[in-house]
Formats: C-alpha cells, structure tokens, sequence
C-alpha cells in the first residue's frame, strides 16, 4: 500500500476511535453495568486513536503502518467485541495479546527504519 492509502486507514480508525469513545461514555453505559468492561472499552479506543495517528505518520513505511493497522484491528476489535458480548465472542481472547504483539513490532519496525520520511511527514 501507498502513503494515501495509510492517510486514508489512519484518517478513518481516527474517526472511528472518537466515535467508538463516544459512545462507550454515553450509549454503552445504558447497557453494560459492569465498571471493568467499560474499562475495557475505553482502553481500546485509546490504543485505536494513538495508533491511528501514529499509521498516519508513519505511512511512508508500509511494513509498519501495515503491521499497525493490522495490530490494532485485531487489538481494539477483539476488545470491542468481548466488551459487547463476551460469551459470544470468547473465542476472540487470544486475538487480543496477538493484536498488541503487532503494534509492538509496528514500533519497533519504525526505531529500525530511516527516519527522514517519517520526519517529513510529521511537518505536513
């Protein structure tokens, strides 16, 4: 993928994680009790809008915004689901460790990578 197609991913998990907040702090509430499972929530769209930023930024490197965005679907979405449902999607536990295992290699993609694009991009 391209530099645009990452502005793009990173433009919309953006979006999506401000709504998804939103609504953990207002809609959800009406429908789950349980103070951890909001936590929960909350946690993932926090890594989802941290990490959107950081695909935006790092879009002139395609192995790590890849591996990013790839991390934090499946991160924030196995969260997301098993905060909904977590009897339906119990099978999405071990998505979650493996989702931050991949924003892990993302970071450290780009401490190994030449920074000057990166640099570049940040001052558009």
């Amino acid at each position: 993928m391209d530099r645009e197609t990452f502005w793009k991913i990173g433009a919309s998990y953006g979006a999506a994680a401000v709504a998804l907040g939103a609504f953990g702090a207002h809609g959800l509430k009406r429908h789950i009790n349980d103070p951890a499972r909001i936590a929960n929530w909350n946690t993932a769209a926090h890594y989802q809008l941290i990490h959107a930023v950081v695909v935006l930024v790092a879009g002139d490197h395609p192995v790590a915004a890849s591996l990013l965005t790839a991390g934090m679907t499946m991160f924030s979405g196995s969260i997301y689901a098993l905060t909904l449902d977590p009897a339906r999607f119990r099978f999405m536990g071990p998505i979650t460790p493996l989702g931050g295992l991949l924003m892990i290699a993302g970071w450290v993609t780009l401490a190994f990578s030449k920074s000057g694009n990166a640099t570049r991009a940040m001052r558009l």
